[in-house]
């Protein structure tokens, strides 16, 4: 049971020497600093008692201190998660500011009948199984590939009581008919079969993959015994899918079970902290923070609380932690500095994962991003891009009354036209004025040409149109391999609506946020190029036509003249010498002519 107690700067000797929290408020009953001790009333005392040697934080915090008020706990464990919890809830400005990580995803298997296996942002207690969170959002996509590969969980979000299924309400979907899902929705899945699968799948999550590879040796044993070799050769697939996974998985030693690692790097005003969770030898989980000072608090203070920070917030119950310090605080866990061994070569590699971070995180600050980095990086926010989009293509069709159908595509680097890369098409498999056909057309010759030659592929596509010209792009994708590589977006020009591939509904992007007008200026950009590559084309034809028709003038001429002058109005202007000096008298006096008369017929 926890007591409160409060005492005014001048009474700290009257504190009890009792494990608990203490909290400094300034003028106003504000809270300034929230602190955690074995003895309440040595920790206390001590910033009061002499204030040679102290740092100038510590001296502002003390002459800020009005009231104290001190919270009796049962041991200093409980101290630690208390001062936790109120860093948390109060964030005093004195304090070490530690937050939850709501930006990194959680796996959850959903509590319902068959259950779903999803992905979110969101730790919502009671509605299923949490395994998470994922720093390495790729490790974790990674471990949602095995499970997707080696069982057929649903993805719908269907409500299949027993109820419904018996009703006949629902129908089986492409997944059912691709082999991804077993159809629980028409009952031609039994819940216990569907159970099995998901108790594998946890056991994944888990990173005990042993009685997975024991299910399906097993499974390939006595199926080749029936002299089942179809039903044996999927399971001895699967196995192999298995021991892929884990040799792909950071192996640490097999002697190694359960523990949790933690390092710490000193910096000026910061710890780098990196805490890896281990299991069954294998690496699960790591993370690296910058856990800013705020006192001058030292690494073994930094440290304790990160440790407590960490085991919540990934739910570990090991109870042993290695770490390249000693920490002498309660941690909840029994704590060592490994020397040497396999224990060592673990800190070890937590301390290099430390340094890099910090490495990496200083030079990140000295290069601030500029302002297209940050528009860059809100165009990522916007369209839940995975990376930066430094390399954008957006394709646009220009045909004027279905004649001289063309499409061109501009690209920008790093937010910035790159001319030198901009492409024009002329359409050569379609007939007519066909938007959608011509769309797939280019959009297919363009990065089939840059997969042939090895050429790098962008960051994102944007299709100019809405969801016909987007599903026309989006199907060359999937003939060359790259849906659901590359990002591709359409962008319809009324509403200035963002369509993704199979969304029903597009997505409103604010009309003042600098990343839908970076997609307007590439959008009017490639419509500006399409456009211009589209009039030479119409003139030139009309050039051609024309000069076809005079007895005389050969296809030298010709391209002489489209070179020099690229329209008829630019020839008409021109005087006779200057054709002369072209083209030869004779055949400056035939085109003149014949120009002239053409006029004459007009008027």
């Amino acid at each position: 049971m926890m007591e409160v107690l409060h005492f005014l700067p001048g009474n700290v000797n009257l504190l009890p020497d009792k494990p608990g929290i203490y909290k400094f408020f300034s003028s106003g009953d504000i809270l300034i600093y929230v602190g955690k001790a074995k003895n309440l009333r040595k920790r206390v005392a001590s910033y009061f008692q002499s204030i040679a040697g102290k740092t100038g934080k510590t001296k502002r915090l003390v002459s800020e201190t009005k009231k104290i008020e001190i919270t009796l706990v049962n041991s200093e464990f409980d101290a630690f998660l208390l001062e936790n919890s109120l860093i948390k809830q109060y964030q005093p400005k004195y304090n070490i500011l530690l937050k939850d990580d709501k930006t990194f995803p959680f796996i959850n298997v959903t509590r319902e009948p068959f259950p779903r296996v999803l992905v979110t942002r969101k730790f919502l207690e009671g509605s299923g199984q949490f395994f998470g969170p994922y720093a390495n959002v790729r490790a974790m996509r990674n471990i949602l590939d095995l499970i997707r590969n080696l069982y057929h969980i649903r993805t719908c979000n269907l409500n299949l009581s027993g109820k419904n299924i018996k009703a006949g309400k629902f129908k089986v979907c492409l997944e059912y008919h691709i082999g991804k899902c077993k159809g629980p929705c028409e009952g031609l899945q039994e819940a216990d079969e569907y159970d099995d699968e998901i108790r594998h799948v946890i056991n994944i999550l888990k990173g005990d993959l042993k009685p997975v590879k024991d299910y399906f040796k097993n499974a390939m044993t006595e199926h080749a015994g029936n002299l089942e070799f179809e039903k044996a050769e999927i399971s001895r697939q699967r196995l192999e899918l298995v021991e892929k996974f884990q040799a792909k998985t950071v192996v640490v030693s097999t002697s190694i079970t359960n523990m949790d690692v933690f390092s710490i790097i000193s910096g000026e005003k910061s710890g780098f902290i990196n805490f890896m969770k281990i299991s069954n030898g294998a690496i699960i989980h790591s993370q690296t923070i910058e856990a800013k000072r705020k006192l001058d608090e030292s690494d073994e203070e930094l440290l304790s609380l990160w440790i407590i920070e960490f085991r919540k917030k990934y739910k570990s119950i090991s109870g042993e932690i290695l770490s390249n310090i000693e920490v002498r605080n309660d941690v909840g866990a029994d704590v060592f500095v490994p020397q040497k061994g396999d224990k060592r070569k673990l800190v070890e590699l937590s301390i290099k994962n430390a340094l890099y971070f910090k490495k990496d995180h200083l030079q990140l600050k000295e290069s601030r991003p500029s302002r297209k980095d940050n528009i860059l990086m809100r165009l990522q926010d916007d369209l839940r891009l995975g990376s930066i989009p430094r390399l954008i293509e957006c394709f646009d069709n220009s045909n004027l009354q279905g004649t001289n159908p063309v499409s061109a595509m501009v690209c920008f680097r790093n937010g910035f036209p790159s001319k030198k890369d901009y492409r024009k098409f002329n359409i050569k498999t379609v007939e007519g004025p066909d938007d959608f056909a011509s769309m797939q057309e280019i959009v297919y010759r363009r990065y089939r040409r840059q997969i042939e030659e090895g050429h790098e592929l962008p960051d994102l596509i944007i299709v100019d149109g809405g969801k016909g010209q987007l599903s026309s792009a989006a199907e060359s994708l999937k003939k060359l391999g790259l849906y659901g590589k590359v990002a591709i977006i359409g962008i319809a020009k009324k509403l200035e609506e963002i369509y993704y591939p199979g969304d029903e509904l597009p997505l409103h992007i604010d009309k003042r946020s600098p990343s839908l007008r970076l997609i307007q200026n590439l959008r009017d950009e490639a419509h500006r190029f399409a456009i211009t590559f589209h009039r030479d084309k119409r003139q030139k034809s009309s050039l051609t036509g024309i000069l076809d028709s005079i007895y005389g003038i050969g296809e030298a001429t010709k391209l002489k003249l489209l070179k020099k002058y690229r329209s008829l109005q630019n020839i008409q202007n021109a005087s006779v010498d200057e054709l002369i000096r072209l083209i030869g008298k004779a055949r400056a006096e035939l085109i003149k002519s014949a120009l002239e008369k053409k006029e004459a017929s007009r008027s």
